[in-house]
């Protein structure tokens, strides 16, 4: 089995997380993405929220959230992504870039358009009573 390792920032305004679609996927994904070799939680954290949504989050603060596994959404059945979730706050004005068609803001009411992963974290949110 084959595991996909990545990290994802959790940022929740008025009980909906920050969530993403690239441009060409039918589903929406938390914010973030593949570490690359030899980089930290935070730094693959850091660098994936510039990278997609143009601010500096701040690794100084950031808490974690917790470790998810599910399917890979779009993948073989075999494939997992394990995806490894942070609170942090941020510098800047969120806007989409690189690969990102769009943003929004998500309540729980919106599991259904998530991948895999996203639903068990949209899941735990709510269960923490931070997603409404």
């Amino acid at each position: 089995m084959l595991e996909i390792d990545k990290v994802a920032w959790i940022l929740i305004e008025d009980g909906r997380v920050l969530s993403t679609r690239s441009a060409g996927k039918d589903v929406w994904y938390l914010p973030g993405g593949k570490r690359e070799p030899g980089e930290t939680d935070l730094e693959t954290l850091r660098r994936e929220i510039d990278e997609e949504l143009s601010v500096d989050v701040d690794v100084r603060d950031a808490a974690h959230l917790g470790t998810f596994t599910a399917a890979a959404h779009g993948h073989a059945a075999d494939i997992t992504v394990r995806m490894t979730c942070y609170r942090a706050g941020y510098q800047g004005r969120l806007r989409p870039a690189s690969e990102i068609a769009e943003m929004g803001w998500l309540g729980y009411a919106d599991r259904h358009r998530t991948s895999p992963v996203d639903q068990i974290i949209f899941d735990h949110l709510l269960a923490e009573g931070l997603l409404r």
